[in-house]
């Protein structure tokens, strides 16, 4: 075991942040998190954490992982003083974190996630994982599945994951993965480019456009300047920022607000924070 005092964590709302789709409440305030092959549970009271896992575990894969070197408060603290709705969203998500996942992991994930909820695409990677994926047994002595190496895909027919509740989408993880089980697309060429060069390269992948790009570039790549746009983003701009996100004043880390925009969106569809902005009128 493993313990730290961690602000700005929230391994629940990191949970269900959309980001990772192999991350579960086990029980209570414990979750557990299947990534790179690995197990791993984390029971959480505020700000302190207890991760299943032993000090050099800990520090050469966890760490990096939930990446605990940044300090997220400081992100929120940059966040513009008059911009109310933002700063209600990055109050209400303030322990989420950008995680440091496997590329080829994320692109699968989302190719899956298009036209989908969180639950369906937790649902169907699972059944990814089960039918295609490395058994493994975690420290209590329970199953579990890696998740399956491109190669193990590479060769199945088109529509072959529709059994495992993929629909249309099954075409695209199949295809993706065979292009680069071929070497057709290298993904450690990808993980060296810059943000721009390797949405560039993303875009090429069947079944890829300019949101998923920029999930993956986000959440796969960690290019934290990465916004992706989806319904729940879109509906947030419209309403909040007529002239655009201000892309400029959060350069680098735009990604990162993105999140707090997205989750509070997921979560409450910002009804928390009209509420705010109407009381600090009534106040003013």
């Amino acid at each position: 075991m493993t313990k730290r005092t961690i602000e700005n964590f929230d391994i629940s709302q990191i949970c269900e942040s959309g980001q990772c789709f192999r991350m579960m409440q086990r029980n209570g305030n414990v979750y557990s998190v299947i990534a790179a092959g690995r197990y791993l549970e984390v029971e959480q009271e505020g700000s302190e954490c207890v991760f299943s896992c032993g000090e050099e575990e800990f520090e050469k894969f966890w760490r990096g992982y939930f990446d605990l070197e940044k300090d997220y408060s400081f992100y929120i603290s940059q966040i513009d003083p008059r911009d109310g709705y933002l700063k209600g969203a990055a109050q209400f998500g303030s322990g989420i974190r950008i995680l440091r996942q496997e590329l080829w992991e994320v692109i699968a994930s989302f190719l899956i996630s298009q036209q989908n909820n969180i639950v369906r695409i937790r649902r169907c990677i699972n059944n990814i994982c089960e039918r295609y994926g490395e058994p493994k047994v975690n420290f209590r002595g329970e199953e579990y599945f890696a998740f399956p190496e491109p190669e193990a895909l590479a060769h199945l027919p088109e529509d072959a994951l529709k059994e495992c509740n993929l629909g249309y989408r099954s075409k695209y993880v199949v295809r993706t993965a065979a292009s680069i089980a071929k070497g057709e697309t290298n993904l450690e060429n990808i993980c060296r480019m810059p943000y721009g060069q390797a949405k560039e390269e993303l875009l090429k992948l069947f079944g890829v456009g300019e949101k998923v790009a920029d999930c993956i570039c986000l959440m796969g790549l960690h290019h934290t300047q990465a916004f992706p746009v989806d319904t729940h983003i879109r509906q947030a701009l419209d309403k909040h920022y007529k002239r655009g996100f201000p892309k400029r004043r959060y350069k680098g880390y735009e990604g990162i607000l993105q999140q707090y925009i997205f989750y509070w969106e997921l979560k409450n569809g910002g009804k928390a924070a009209d509420a705010a902005k109407q009381a600090r009128k009534k106040g003013a």
